[in-house]
């Protein structure tokens, strides 16, 4: 989702909006406080590290969990990445087939996701580790489900967006919190911060590692005029991107995250950028959204996020793999 404009706001709509939903928001977080009370949690045979979120979108937990699961795949481990796969209509359990399956059956994230390593898309993730388990599986990283009980983890990373922290502080849908900062962190094993900035971690003592979503394959973009288009949590963050590399957007499409294009909008994009004399340009995870045809002409900017400490990261696969190379 793209946060609402009244969660950074100060004026007086926006003060009145945030007030009438916070009641709202105390109700979502006494459900995850209950469902991290009362769940019975599966064990897998595989070992489980999640890594998630404590706010609604835009964090960098997907190209962090495609990191992770390189790195266990260099150590020889067999890994399976396990998602919910929102926005898609498969509920699995069910292996992705990147060749044949499309977006619109396991979501987006699933499809970048299997560029990494084998991906389970199950709604019910008890089920989806027990797939897992009976394909031999040594690792399973949980893309999202910090606030999904129904796995026990060997590892929890939290992931936090550091420009933007925890918004305004409230929960959803008054702000951007999936759950309270200190309830989140007091079961997380370690944080890592995404980009540049300090937000406030209310005590926390683990480990907290520092990562950045750096741009590959992307030479030619300098100077060239581009239609940017980004339906993701943050598309200001893609359009920075874009700028930071020499790119003269000419114009910019914000869109929901994981939006769905229609055949007549994606028309309507390519003939705006025809008539701008400019090329289109969008993220990885919405290039995936595109049928093969709306393909043809459009770039994509892949990002992978890399580690200032990349020893900190394995001690932290050390800590859930105790006694592996």
């Amino acid at each position: 989702m793209r946060a609402p404009e009244f969660w950074d706001e100060k004026d007086y709509t926006a003060k009145l909006a945030v007030a009438a939903l916070t009641p709202i928001g105390w109700i979502y977080a006494a459900s995850v406080r209950w469902k991290a009370e009362h769940t019975k949690r599966h064990r897998a045979n595989a070992k489980v590290i999640c890594v998630g979120n404590l706010t609604a979108g835009g964090s960098g937990k997907t190209p962090i969990a495609i990191a992770i699961a390189r790195a266990l795949i260099e150590r020889r481990k067999r890994v399976f990445v396990l998602t919910r796969g929102y926005g898609g209509k498969m509920r699995g359990p069910a292996v992705v087939d990147p060749a044949h399956d499309t977006f619109e059956e396991t979501g987006d994230e699933a499809l970048l996701l299997a560029g990494a390593a084998p991906v389970i898309v199950s709604r019910n993730r008890a089920a989806g580790a027990q797939l897992a388990d009976d394909d031999r599986a040594d690792v399973i990283v949980m893309d999202d489900g910090h606030q999904n009980f129904a796995l026990a983890k060997d590892l929890s990373i939290v992931v936090i967006d550091a420009q933007s922290g925890f918004g305004n502080g409230r929960m959803l849908p008054a702000g951007p919190l999936r759950e309270p900062v200190e309830a989140g962190l007091a079961r997380a094993d370690a944080v890592i911060m995404v980009g540049d900035g300090t937000p406030d971690l209310k005590g926390f003592s683990g480990p907290v590692l520092r990562a950045w979503l750096v741009p590959v394959d992307a030479p030619g973009v300098a100077g060239q005029r581009v239609l940017a288009f980004a339906g993701i949590g943050r598309p200001e963050k893609f359009f920075a991107t874009l700028r930071a590399l020499g790119a003269d957007i000419v114009e910019e499409r914000a869109y929901e995250d994981h939006h769905a294009y229609t055949a007549s909008e994606f028309a309507r994009l390519r003939a705006r950028a025809k008539a701008l004399n400019a090329s289109l340009v969008t993220t990885e995870k919405d290039f995936v959204r595109l049928t093969p045809a709306e393909r043809e002409d459009v770039r994509f900017i892949p990002v992978r996020a890399a580690f200032d400490d990349l020893n900190a990261l394995n001690a932290l696969l050390d800590r859930a793999l105790p006694g592996t190379p």
